[in-house]
C-alpha cells in the first residue's frame, strides 16, 4: 500500500513551517521560512505585511518539495494552523487593504460603539462592565473603524490569519471554529458566530457579512485551486481541511485528549491547557477557547509573552553563550542549559513574577514583572534559572485554577513548544509541579495537531481518539526530584503565591506615575 501523508502548514510568529506527516505522526519532511519581523510605526504597534504571510507559505511549500522525494500525489490533505489574534482587512476583490495587525499589537481606542443603556446596566449589575469595556477598547475592529474610517468603509471581509490563508489556498471565505481567538463576535459556548441579539454586535463595528463561514475542525473547506497550486506546488484538487489555532492544535498534537492531562506550551506565549467536553470559565467572564476537536473546549491559562522572556534574556544578557556556541559549532541552548544547571533549585532565593506584559483580568491590567531577593551571590545564571522557575510557578498556579473550576485533578503533564527542547526546563517543571513531565514526541506539536484534524476529516482514522492514539506518544519523561520538589513547594506556597497581592498596590502607583501600562 502506498504511504499516505498530510501536509500541515504552521504559520507562527517568527516563521512558517511546511511539514509532511505520515499517519503514525512522524515528520517525513520539513521546510521553514523565517518571517520578516513585525514593524511598528508607533509605540506598542505590531504590524506585518499580509501578503508577506502568503509569500512565506508559498516559499516554505516550494522548499519542502525541493528537499523531499515524496510524490505530491501521496499528500492526501492539507491543513493550516496559525498564530492567534492576527487580523487582516480585505477589499471586495480579496486584496489586503492594510498591513495585518498582529496578536502582539497593544493599541487601543476610546472611540467605541455605544452599547446602549440596557446592556450597560446589565453588565454593571453582573460586575463585568470593566471586562466589556476592555474588550471594546482592545478590539482591532473598533480601532480601524475609528482611526482609519476610509479603510473600514472599503473592508469587504475581516479575517483572522487562518481564514486569509484558507482563502488563498482554496478561494473560499471559510475558517475553523477552533481558530476563532480574537476580539470578534464569536460565541465561545456554541462555537458559532454570536446570535443576532448578542451584545458583541453592539460592541464591535462589524457586520456578519464581513466575516467568514465557520466550520468545525476536520471539515473539508475546499480544494487547492489552480492559482494556489502554481504558487505552492501543492497538487491542484488536494483537499483543504479545517484545523484550529496553534495552541489548540498543540494540545491534541501533544496527546492531551482527557481533562486530567495538561499540555504546557513553552512558546512565545506560555500556556497550560486541558481538553474538556464541558464549558468551564477558568477565569470568570473569560470564556474557554474552542478546542481542535469539534464540540470541545480548551481550559486555558496563559502567561502572555511567557517564553518570549527567555529570548529577551538571551538577547540582553546572552552574548557570551551565543558567541561561544558559534565558535564551537554547537547550539546556544546547550550552553544556556549549563547556566541553569550551575544554580541550585530556588536560585538561592531569587524569585521572579513573569508578568512582562499586562493581562486582562489575571493577574490584572496593571501587572508588571518583578524580581526579588537579589544578593551579591547572584549572577546571570541565577537570573536565567529564576525566569524558568517563575514561568513554571505561574503555570502551576494556572493548573490549580483549572483544577478548582473543573473539579478534575491534573495528574499528567505533556510539554510542547520551543522551550520543551531544554532538558533543564523540563526537569525544573517536573520538580515545581511535583509530577512527571513528558516531552511531546515531536517538537512540531501544533503542526501535528493540524495533521490529526486532517486525518480524521479525511477518514484516515475513524475518530479523534484513534487518531491521537495512533499519531502521538510521550517522548522522554522527566521525573520530579523529591528534594528539589520540597524546596519548590515551600517557595511556591510561602513566597510566590503572595508576591502579586503584595506588589499590586506598587504596580498601580508605578502606572499612575509613569503612565505605563496605560
Amino acid at each position: 500500500m502506498t504511504e499516505q501523508y498530510i501536509l500541515a502548514i504552521d504559520n507562527g510568529t517568527q516563521s512558517v513551517r511546511a511539514l509532511l506527516f505520515d499517519l503514525q505522526g512522524n515528520i517525513a519532511a520539513k521546510a521553514q521560512i523565517f518571517l520578516e519581523p513585525y514593524f511598528s510605526e508607533h509605540p506598542g504597534w505590531a504590524e506585518h505585511d499580509a501578503e508577506g504571510y502568503w509569500q512565506a507559505v508559498c516559499a516554505a511549500c516550494q522548499q519542502l518539495w525541493a528537499g523531499t522525494a515524496i510524490p505530491r500525489a501521496a499528500v492526501k490533505g492539507v491543513a493550516v494552523t496559525t498564530q492567534r489574534g492576527t487580523v487582516i482587512n480585505l477589499d471586495k476583490d480579496g486584496r489586503p487593504l492594510r498591513p495585518a495587525i498582529t496578536w502582539l499589537d497593544q493599541r487601543s481606542t476610546e472611540q467605541v460603539p455605544e452599547l446602549g443603556r440596557w446592556w450597560r446596566a446589565a453588565f454593571k449589575l453582573a460586575r463585568v462592565e470593566g471586562t466589556i469595556d476592555y474588550f471594546r477598547r482592545e478590539a482591532e475592529i473598533n480601532w480601524i473603524a475609528a482611526h482609519q474610517p476610509m479603510i473600514w468603509e472599503r473592508t469587504d471581509k475581516f479575517l483572522l490569519l487562518s481564514g486569509y490563508l484558507n482563502y488563498r489556498l482554496c478561494g473560499r471565505f471559510a475558517d475553523s471554529t477552533g481558530s476563532q481567538v480574537a476580539y470578534i463576535p464569536f460565541d465561545y459556548k456554541r462555537h458559532a458566530w454570536a446570535g443576532p441579539r448578542d451584545w458583541k454586535w453592539r460592541a464591535l463595528a462589524v457586520r456578519r457579512d464581513m466575516l467568514p463561514e465557520l466550520v468545525a475542525p476536520g471539515t473539508v473547506l475546499g480544494a487547492i485551486d489552480a492559482a494556489a497550486a502554481a504558487a505552492t506546488g501543492i497538487a491542484e484538487g488536494t483537499p483543504l481541511l479545517a484545523a484550529a489555532a496553534d495552541k489548540a492544535c498543540e494540545v491534541i498534537g501533544a496527546g492531551c485528549l482527557e481533562p486530567h492531562i495538561a499540555c504546557l506550551s513553552y512558546g512565545t506565549t506560555a500556556t497550560i491547557n486541558t481538553t474538556n467536553k464541558k464549558y468551564i470559565e477558568v477565569t470568570p467572564s473569560i470564556p474557554p477557547y474552542a478546542a481542535a476537536i469539534p464540540g470541545y473546549y480548551s481550559t486555558e491559562v496563559q502567561i502572555f509573552r511567557g517564553y518570549w522572556m527567555v529570548n529577551w534574556f538571551k538577547e540582553q544578557f546572552g552574548d557570551r553563550e551565543r558567541a561561544a556556541a558559534s565558535l564551537d559549532g554547537m547550539a546556544p541552548e546547550a550552553l544556556f542549559d549549563r547556566l541553569v544547571e550551575a544554580v541550585p533549585p530556588g536560585s538561592m532565593g531569587l524569585m521572579l513574577q513573569p508578568y512582562w506584559s499586562p493581562g486582562i483580568k489575571v493577574p490584572g491590567p496593571e501587572a508588571k514583572g518583578a524580581i526579588i531577593g537579589f544578593g551579591d551571590v547572584h549572577t546571570r545564571a541565577h537570573m536565567y534559572r529564576a525566569i524558568l522557575e517563575g514561568l513554571a510557578y505561574a503555570l502551576r498556579e494556572g493548573k490549580e485554577r483549572i483544577e478548582r473550576r473543573s473539579g478534575i485533578p491534573i495528574t499528567e503533564l505533556r510539554i510542547a513548544g520551543g522551550g520543551s527542547q531544554s532538558d533543564a526546563a523540563m526537569q525544573l517543571t517536573a520538580d515545581i509541579f511535583g509530577l512527571p513531565a513528558a516531552r511531546a514526541h515531536v517538537y512540531e506539536s501544533s503542526a501535528l495537531g493540524a495533521a490529526i484534524d486532517a486525518a480524521v476529516g479525511l477518514g484516515l482514522y475513524p475518530d479523534f481518539a484513534a487518531a491521537v492514539k495512533g499519531m502521538t506518544r510521550p517522548g522522554r519523561v522527566f521525573q520530579p526530584d523529591p528534594q528539589h520538589s520540597k524546596v519548590y513547594e515551600q517557595l511556591y506556597r510561602r513566597v510566590y503565591r503572595k508576591m502579586y497581592a503584595r506588589l499590586q498596590p506598587l504596580y498601580r502607583d508605578i502606572a499612575a506615575i509613569t503612565g505605563y501600562p496605560g
